[in-house]
Order: structure tokens, then C-alpha cells, then sequence
């Protein structure tokens, strides 16, 4: 029997090529990109997972509030928050303390060699994350001062082989570490990537003063991420409701006294990827709204496969009426026909399937490309991907085969020997609501493609505040940044001077296109009550930053050496001023601030730039002079002779800075690289979107081609009583266009409620206009009536002779 069923499939879907193409096809596409994105999917929301401690390791995040309102979210909190925690909640089980340490240097065979990620750790980092050892005691490494973890690719790359304990690294030709331990190299899936992990008992010395005062108390020093390990069962929200209490009795006084406040809450480890996006990360952040936004994408192309199916599979009822009244009549039971009709499905859902995979392993090169994902095809080889595939067959099966089985089992043979067939006019309903289906999740996913390419577009061309344009910037030193430094940098920069193709030449704490980690709180006008102390960023400049730059100044002047060493001068962004509460920008010049124990005069205002991409607000900005800042040198040429800039710069930083690589950018693209997880999106998105819409054009041709079919006779009687061919036409088109404007009317108002939430993520953003709207649905227009229109155009211009003789 059952193989009676496969032959019987077989031949039906051979004696149909055309329309079980179309089916394949489109299945097949669907599925594939289904997979990937349930790849890309999977990979997104297992960050952490390999953590054994997952489920009970939770990061602790610090809000800080100024006069009532939220200032600052850091993922970075204080340093004395891990211990103080531990001493008091006795849920906590285990804490560590990570601090970032930025690149440092070191030496292989005489040549210095730039380590990217490195963490000073606390010596429970082994215990509470799963990094396994090569070599090493987890319970002893990083415990005393100068000791030091690596990664096994930085073993290798610096010593040739992981065997390496006990043996010195040194760093930035100043400080020495004995290696304890090397791990595994972290996997993709993680936040924390280190390439070196230094114990924190080293940077607790090298910060506690001789009266014992340290990190370990300090509770108004930024920038230490810690994570707790919580004692199996206990409750997280329970737990944090006990930090305000800790938190007040150390700096509630202060807090109060300057009319501040922080809190701090735990946010699991597995989420802090997907919804974590403060100061300080130690590493890339993901949007959980884009992730699942791909899985709902997913979901509509595969279902607009599987309508393609359906849609064909009723609309030809007609051509199987004859064959199930002749089953029925001679003993065939529904449940039997039932299983014939879903044998094709499994049949062609298995065809596209086999396609599927092979289209798959085709594109995950590309679609890792176009993503920036680590995909691979070690996929095949988990268990997660067959269940997906598993699952995605056998749903395809019953929900695209189930309906058409039982719609054409469910012809009363009697009926359909005499020729009535009213059974498939009550199936045009559904076809007809399926084709809306289609078009509404393909016109939705078409008009999100617009308005992103719009934003990306915009966020781009806007313009910065700041001339960013044909400038290369030199990363900073860290070997030879002693008491010698301003003498090699001033040296290094009159250099350069002398190359005609320099223009300008600066250097800085930050450059435009990064976030400003120095970040001031207790910022007031002298005289003021403490209560109205602000919070800044401040950026540290030399005398050219502000010429190299371009920024406009709007009051006052900039630093300039004819008045000395300005080191009691400050300048203000018009962000800062209004923030000070000065109205008129003139008032706020040669006003007095206490900063940080020191009383500095503004000089200046400049407009407001953006210093990162247009996510972001403006930021309140304070320039300060540091004559000898060690940061970025940021050098203005020519592009044409860029390659020379880079060659001369590169002879005289071996020859001021030896021990340092050279390691340059151009800023222009350093900037653009804030928007690169945008336009990936946008990229992701629009071939999505593409091949929603083919797979639905797919399917429409096909029911086109059918429809059509169907009404040979009627269009040849409408010929011969005088129609012409645009009348003709029209009769075809109209109904299709009549489901594309309810598809229309169904998609618009759903596309806008999730593009203005989308949007919302931006602080400088496009308005939605109609033109959004009006152009995708032109454009789906424009792509269905060519997909009617080889049949249309076909029929309508056939002989009505041969026509008639149809049937």
C-alpha cells in the first residue's frame, strides 16, 4: 500500500513538472534560508552557554542618577562593590572582579608584537568561568601580584608553544609577569574574549596608596566589572533588593550631598549580549530586537513557501476531482486518500529539502560575509540543526499537505462524475486569503528594507560637527611613555610638519567615533552648593586639536600658547553649557568650576559634533589642555599622498617610539565602522526581503499560470463576442490587484507601528514619510503583474478559435 502511495505521487508530480517545480523551489528557498536563520538564531541566544555556571553567575550593572534624573549606565561599577556584596548578602557565593587594560606590548625576537584583549582578574575567575586550563591550577593562578594567564594562541604566537608556566612576560618593556596558567582560547559565543588575563592583586597594589587606601574600598572609582556567583536557589530579585542598604551606608552621605545617586542591579549572564548596551562593555553587544525580528523573518518565508503549496495544490482540485470520484467509487476511504495527498507533500517537502541543504552549504560562506557571524559547516554536525531540520519536514508535511488532502478527499464522487464542483469555490476563499498573506508579509518585510536603507542612508550623509574627512590617525604608544614623552611626541609631530602633504597634526585622548571613557562627575561653578554638580566627559587635547578638527567655536577662543600654558583652561561643547545652565553662551565665558579639586576658567564654547554615530545624543563635552596627553595622533593629508603620510610617519615613529608598532586608521572609515552592524542588518534584511518576495512571486505565477488555464474557453467566447486584448488583461489582473491593495491595507499600518518602535533606538532618526510606503507597494505592483503577465498577456492574445476547442 505504501508504495502504491509513493508511485502514484511520483507520477503525479512528474505528469505536473511545471507546477511541482514551482513547489520545490520555492520550498527549497524557503527552507534554506529558514535554516540559516535559525542558525544565525541559535548562535546569537547561546552566548554563555558553555558557562557551567551559567545559570548562577549575574553581571552587576551600575545606573547613576543626577538631580533626580538617569545620567550615566555603566557595565562598569565601582570597585568595592564585588567584595562589599560578598561580606554582606550571604546568597553570594563567589565574586569577580575584571578591569580592562586596554593593548599593551611585548617583545618577540626583538620585535614588538600589540596584544589586543587584556583583563586585570580576580583569582576566582577560573572557578566561576569556564575557561579550561592547558596548564595551571584554577585554584591558584592569578592569586598574587605579577601573575599572568594566556590565552593558548597568545602562548604560541609569543613563545612558540603553550608550555610556557613559569616563564616571564613582559609588557610595555616595563613590568614583568610569571605565566600560571594558559587556557583554551574563549569561544565565539562569549562577551570576554581575553588574550591575557593579569591578576587583580597586581593592580590593587600598584593603586593603594601607603595609608592602605585602595580599590578594595573604593566606592566612587568607576570602571571594575563584577560578577556574582550566587548560591544555587537563590533569588536574584530577592538579592538585589538588599544592595540599596549596602550601597547607602558607603556613599549614601555623598550621594545625598550632591543631590546624586546610584543603584546597581544584576543582569543574568546570558542576557547581558542581547540587552546590554552600557559604558564599558568588555566586549560586542548583539540587539535582541534584531534577533528575534530574523526569526520572525524566518517564520514568513518559510510559511509563504508552504502557502505556495497550498494555494496550487486546491487550485488544481479541479484536474483530481475525476481521479478521487473514481478512488471513492471503487472502495477508497477518505483516510486513504488522505495519506495519498500527504505522501506528495512529504515527496516534494523531501525534494526541497535535499535542495534546501545543498543551497545551505553553498551560502553560509557568503552569508557569514554579509553578516560578520562565525558560522560553519560544523552546524551539520549538532544535534540542533537536524532536530530544526527534522522539525521544519515534518511541519512542512502536515501544514501545507494537510489541507489540500483533506479539501480533495472530501469531493463526493457522485458530484464530481456528474461534473459539479462546488467544492472548489468554496477552497477560493482560502486561496485568495493566502495570496493576501503572502503579499502583506512580503510588502511589510519590502517597506522595513526601505526605511532601514533610508536611516543607514541618513545617519551617514549627515552632517557631524566635525571634519573627520582625510585624516589618518596613528594608534598610541605604550612603550617610552615616561617623563621623555612630550619632548618624543612634540619632536615626532614637528617631523611630520615638514612632509608638504601634512596639514595638520594632533593628538588626543579620544578621536571621533569612539566613546569618551573619561567620564567627570562632581562638576560645578564655584560657589555653587554641591547639589548642583554635574556630569560631564571630558576629552584631553593638545594645542592642534581643535584646527585639525575643524570644530566651530561659538564664544570665546580655543588654547593657544600665547597665553601660556592654559593649563587652568577649559572649554565647553553647547551641550555642556546648557547643561551648567547658562542660557546666553557668552555668560558662561570666563566662568570658574571646581573640577576634581582644581578650579579651571572656561574660554571657550564650540558647537555640539557628534562624537559617535547617530545612535547616540550629543554628548556634554569638556576639552582639556593636556599638553603631553599620550592618545591617538591624528594627522590631516592629502588622500592622493596618503601612502607616502603613511611611510614617513611610520620611519619616524620607529625612530621617536621604538618598541611600539605602528598600527594606523583612517578615520572616516573608523567612524563609518559604528554603522557597520546597521548596514549588515540592512543587508540581511533586504536578501531576506528578496527572497520573501520571489518566493511569493514564485507561487503567484504559478496560480497565475493555472487560473488561467482554467479560463481558456471563457476568454476565447470573450474574444469572439469582441473583447480586446486590454480588456482581456484587465479581467486577469484585476482580481490579483484587487488582494495586493488589501495586502496593502493590512501591511502599512503594522510595518509603521514596528519601524517608529525601531527607529526609536536612534537619537537623530528619519521621519516616515508616505513615500516609505507607497513606493514598496508600487514596487510589489510592478513584480506580481509580471509574474501574471507571461500567462496573461499569453491567453490574451491566443487565437479564440484554438481557445474554444479547449476542454
Amino acid at each position: 500500500m505504501i508504495k502504491n502511495y509513493f508511485k502514484v505521487a511520483w507520477r503525479n508530480i512528474m505528469r505536473h513538472k511545471v507546477y511541482s517545480a514551482i513547489n520545490i523551489l520555492g520550498l527549497s528557498i524557503g527552507i534554506a534560508t529558514c535554516l540559516i536563520i535559525l542558525q544565525y538564531v541559535s548562535f546569537q541566544l547561546s552566548y554563555e552557554n558553555f558557562q557551567v555556571n551559567k545559570n548562577q553567575v549575574y553581571r552587576v550593572q551600575q545606573d547613576r542618577y543626577d538631580n533626580g534624573k538617569l545620567s550615566t549606565q555603566w557595565a562598569a561599577g565601582a570597585f568595592g562593590v564585588g567584595n562589599a556584596f560578598k561580606d554582606a548578602i550571604p546568597e553570594v557565593e563567589d565574586y569577580v572582579k575584571l578591569v580592562q587594560n586596554g593593548k599593551v606590548t611585548t617583545d618577540v625576537q626583538h620585535q614588538p608584537l600589540k596584544i589586543e584583549k587584556v583583563f586585570f582578574a580576580s583569582a576566582s575567575f577560573f572557578k566561576i568561568f569556564t575557561y579550561p586550563l592547558i596548564a595551571g591550577d584554577k585554584n591558584t593562578a592569578l592569586k598574587e601580584p605579577f601573575d599572568a594567564a594566556v590565552s593558548e594562541t597568545t602562548a604560541k604566537k609569543v613563545f612558540g608553544t603553550t608550555n610556557v608556566i613559569g616563564k616571564q612576560l613582559e609588557l610595555n618593556r616595563n613590568s614583568n609577569y610569571v605565566i600560571t596558567a594558559v587556557y583554551k582560547d574563549a569561544p565565539g559565543n562569549t562577551q570576554i574574549k581575553p588574550d591575557v588575563l593579569l591578576s587583580y592583586a597586581t593592580f590593587v597594589k600598584w593603586n593603594t596608596d601607603s595609608s592602605g587606601k585602595g580599590p578594595e574600598t573604593a566606592w566612587e572609582w568607576d570602571g571594575c566589572l563584577t560578577y556574582l556567583q550566587l548560591r544555587k536557589g537563590a533569588d536574584p530579585a530577592a538579592v538585589e533588593k538588599k544592595f540599596p542598604p549596602i550601597v547607602d551606608k558607603f556613599v549614601g552621605a555623598d550621594m545625598k550631598k550632591y543631590n546624586s545617586a546610584v543603584t546597581y542591579h544584576l543582569q543574568p549572564l546570558n542576557d547581558i549580549h542581547l540587552y546590554s548596551h552600557y559604558m564599558m562593555e568588555p566586549g560586542e553587544t548583539s540587539d535582541g530586537k534584531t534577533v528575534y525580528l530574523l526569526l520572525g523573518i524566518a517564520f514568513f518565508i518559510v510559511v509563504i513557501a508552504w502557502v505556495n503549496y497550498i494555494n496550487l495544490a486546491t487550485a488544481r482540485a479541479i484536474t483530481r476531482a475525476k481521479e478521487v470520484g473514481v478512488r471513492k467509487a471503487i472502495g477508497s476511504q477518505r483516510r486513504q486518500l488522505v495519506l495519498q495527498f500527504l505522501t506528495e507533500s512529504a515527496l516534494i517537502n523531501g525534494a526541497a529539502l535535499a535542495i534546501a541543504l545543498l543551497i545551505v552549504l553553498l551560502a553560509i560562506p557568503g552569508f557569514n560575509k554579509l553578516s560578520g557571524q562565525e558560522l560553519s559547516l560544523s552546524l551539520f554536525m549538532t544535534g540542533n540543526f537536524w532536530i530544526d531540520l527534522s522539525a521544519l519536514f515534518f511541519v512542512g508535511i502536515f501544514f501545507s499537505g494537510l489541507y489540500p488532502a483533506f479539501v480533495l478527499s472530501g469531493f463526493k464522487p457522485i458530484e464530481v462524475l456528474k461534473g459539479k464542483m462546488s467544492g472548489t469555490r468554496q477552497s477560493a476563499w482560502l486561496r485568495k486569503s493566502l495570496v493576501v498573506f503572502q503579499f502583506a508579509a512580503s510588502l511589510f518585510l519590502l517597506i522595513g528594507t526601505v526605511i532601514v536603507y533610508k536611516q543607514i542612508q541618513f545617519m551617514r550623509k549627515q552632517s557631524l560637527g566635525v571634519n573627520i574627512d582625510q585624516t589618518l590617525v596613528i594608534s598610541p604608544p605604550t612603550v617610552g611613555t615616561d617623563s621623555t614623552f612630550l619632548q618624543k611626541k612634540t619632536a615626532f609631530k614637528d617631523a611630520l610638519r615638514q612632509q608638504t602633504s601634512v596639514k595638520d597634526i594632533a593628538v588626543s585622548t579620544n578621536v571621533p567615533g569612539e566613546a569618551v571613557g573619561w567620564n567627570a562627575g562632581g562638576i560645578k561653578l564655584v560657589g555653587q552648593d554641591e547639589s548642583k554638580q554635574k556630569q560631564y566627559r571630558v576629552i584631553g587635547i593638545d594645542y592642534d586639536y581643535m584646527q585639525t578638527y575643524g570644530l566651530k567655536l561659538i564664544a570665546g577662543r580655543t588654547f593657544s600658547k600665547d597665553f601660556g600654558s592654559d593649563d587652568s583652561a577649559i572649554m565647553f561643547t553647547r551641550k555642556a553649557v546648557d547643561l551648567l545652565g547658562f542660557d546666553n553662551l557668552e555668560d558662561a565665558l570666563n566662568k570658574r568650576i571646581d573640577f576634581w579639586g582644581r578650579r579651571y576658567t572656561i574660554i571657550g564654547v564650540t558647537e555640539n559634533f557628534h562624537q559617535q554615530s547617530l545612535h547616540e545624543n550629543y554628548d556634554a563635552l569638556i576639552f582639556r589642555l593636556i599638553p603631553d596627553v599620550n592618545g591617538p595622533v591624528s594627522i590631516k593629508t592629502d588622500a592622493a599622498k596618503a601612502k607616502t603620510v603613511i611611510n614617513v610617519a611610520r620611519a619616524e615613529w620607529n625612530k621617536f617610539f621604538p618598541g611600539n608598532t605602528f598600527e594606523y586608521f583612517f578615520l572616516d572609515d573608523h567612524f563609518n565602522d559604528q554603522y557597520k552592524a546597521d548596514q549588515r542588518f540592512g543587508q540581511v534584511f533586504t536578501l531576506f526581503t528578496f527572497l520573501a518576495i520571489l518566493i511569493a512571486c514564485l507561487g503567484l505565477f504559478g496560480l497565475a499560470s493555472f487560473t488561467t488555464l482554467q479560463r481558456t474557453k471563457e476568454i476565447g467566447i470573450r474574444k469572439v463576442l469582441g473583447a480586446s486584448v486590454g480588456t482581456i488583461l484587465n479581467l486577469l489582473y484585476r482580481e490579483f490587484i484587487y488582494l495586493l491593495i488589501v495586502a496593502f491595507l493590512i501591511a502599512t499600518p503594522l510595518a509603521w507601528l514596528m519601524t517608529s518602535d525601531w527607529l526609536q533606538g536612534y537619537a537623530f532618526r528619519i521621519d516616515l514619510r508616505w513615500t516609505y510606503f507607497i513606493f514598496p507597494f508600487a514596487l510589489i505592483v510592478g513584480i506580481a503583474f509580471i509574474a501574471v503577465g507571461f500567462q496573461s498577456v499569453k491567453a490574451a492574445v491566443a487565437n479564440p478559435v484554438k481557445s474554444l476547442r479547449t476542454e
